[in-house]
């Protein structure tokens, strides 16, 4: 941390985190088949979620400009729309679909957030960087640049969540978007390393979203659009970067004014691992059910256990739930759920559902489900407890575990048995398993969206990874315009 006296004007070197980051960015890495496998799936599987926000008003109410008529010829497309918008307005647009439903990929740690949300910056600025350069005879950038950039975000949100916890200072895993859209998108636009350090510390003085919006007593739908946000501010701050506006080198560690001071407790960030491609071939997809990824194991014991119990719901005298540690403190939730956002966030009413319906789908946070008399009765019978070793297991670098166990107790003294799931069917582990439900959301989420056309060369380029990666980003744009 800085010591330098706070009169001083002595400006200091930039700080070794930011420095890191820029570095990072700045190398033309090769990385490893499994990553890129990984970030094509990823890639397809936060399209499948943004297409699905699209049957959605509350979502569709936010996309377009920002006022009517602010369209732009030749600009960024967002899928699944024929909007054409300058890249900071469209990354606003596409990282709000994305993010709506909560579906998109997953990352643990003493920080939690969902990577993929920089795709909104890195696919509009792709996008309008490729019809630009084609304009002028000028090569587009391939899918294999989107990809590497989306590994290098994942990296660097990832990372910085490993070992440093912002939810427990009340700040919002958004902030980590900010950041490594930022890095990503100046890197993009052709930014040096010392662009790259002036974007990445304007994008930490602007600090952090507060976590209000996603706790009760105050959920609500702003945590469906913060990532959009988040990527939308990343990439502006890319821009006036490139327009050549200074940085801020001790943005970090600054004394009294710095990011650790003002809102870090006074502490740094540990990063204890180089940056590489570990995050991309780590992460979790939610592939199943619309549900906070804590939860996820939990929903799928619940759905085991909805043969045994849907004849007998209203014989449940009592339903034993266990978590990590995260788990009860994100999503452990008692008292009246006013909204989806309150629902989506509350591990009793993702169990109820599927204990009583047989299914979890994003309609089922709607008004017309949450009021059926049974969900609330059921979720009044409900213990959760921290199961210690879900929440070791859920630390462990070579397990990252997201456990959850739920058994159901009758009036009669009978019991089910206790369903323990360790891990997702979107966890590493169950790769093999996962990717065909994944392919299956992606079809089931676009195919019906585009024309028929459109759908069959989508398909035809996804099948083959070698065409896929040089593919033109323009062109692969277009194919998703509805």
């Amino acid at each position: 941390m800085s010591q330098l006296d706070i009169r001083s004007a002595l400006r200091a070197e930039p700080d070794e985190i930011i420095v890191k980051i820029a570095d990072y960015v700045c190398m033309d890495s090769e990385y490893s088949d499994l990553a890129y496998e990984t970030a094509r799936h990823c890639l397809m599987d936060t399209l499948a979620c943004g297409f699905q926000a699209l049957d959605y008003p509350a979502c569709k109410k936010m996309l377009g400009p920002i006022v009517p008529g602010a369209t732009l010829s030749g600009g960024a497309r967002v899928p699944g729309t024929s909007f054409e918008l300058e890249p900071v307005m469209a990354a606003f647009n596409i990282g709000a679909m994305i993010r709506w439903l909560d579906f998109n990929d997953t990352w643990l740690a003493a920080e939690w957030g969902h990577p993929s949300d920089n795709l909104g910056g890195i696919l509009a600025v792709a996008d309008y960087m490729s019809r630009q350069a084609s304009l002028i005879d000028e090569p587009p950038l391939t899918m294999k640049d989107v990809l590497n950039a989306m590994i290098k975000a994942h990296e660097i949100q990832g990372v910085l969540a490993l070992e440093n916890s912002f939810n427990r200072v009340g700040l919002d895993h958004v902030l980590l978007v900010r950041v490594a859209t930022t890095a990503v998108i100046t890197h993009m636009l052709g930014g040096n390393k010392e662009q790259i350090i002036n974007a990445v510390s304007n994008s930490w003085i602007d600090g952090g979203a507060l976590r209000t919006y996603r706790h009760a007593p105050n959920t609500g739908s702003r945590k469906s659009w913060a990532a959009g946000d988040a990527t939308s501010r990343g990439t502006r701050l890319a821009y006036i970067a490139m327009a050549g506006e200074m940085g801020y080198p001790s943005a970090l560690s600054a004394k009294t004014w710095g990011f650790y001071d003002v809102l870090f407790k006074g502490n740094e960030f540990k990063i204890n691992r180089e940056l590489n491609d570990y995050v991309m071939e780590n992460i979790l997809f939610k592939i199943s059910y619309p549900a906070e990824f804590h939860a996820q194991t939990a929903v799928e014991a619940a759905m085991l256990l909805h043969p045994e119990v849907k004849n007998k719901i209203d014989k449940i005298i009592k339903i034993v739930i266990e978590t990590q540690e995260a788990g009860v403190r994100i999503i452990d939730k008692t008292g009246p759920l006013d909204n989806p956002a309150d629902r989506d966030h509350c591990l009793q009413y993702m169990v109820a559902i599927p204990l009583i319906f047989g299914r979890l789908t994003a309609a089922d946070y709607e008004d017309s489900i949450a009021a059926d008399e049974r969900v609330d009765e059921l979720r009044k019978k409900m213990t959760v407890n921290e199961n210690k070793s879900f929440t070791d297991d859920y630390f462990n670098p070579d397990k990252r575990y997201i456990g959850n166990s739920i058994q159901v107790f009758f009036k009669d003294g009978s019991c089910t048995d206790c369903i323990s799931i360790d891990y997702p069917i979107g966890h590493r582990e169950r790769r093999a398993e996962g990717i065909p439900v994944l392919q299956k959301k992606f079809e089931n989420s676009v195919k019906h969206k585009l024309r028929e056309k459109q759908w069959n060369i989508l398909k035809e380029i996804y099948t083959d990874s070698s065409l896929f990666n040089k593919t033109a980003v323009d062109f692969f744009m277009s194919l998703l315009v509805s």
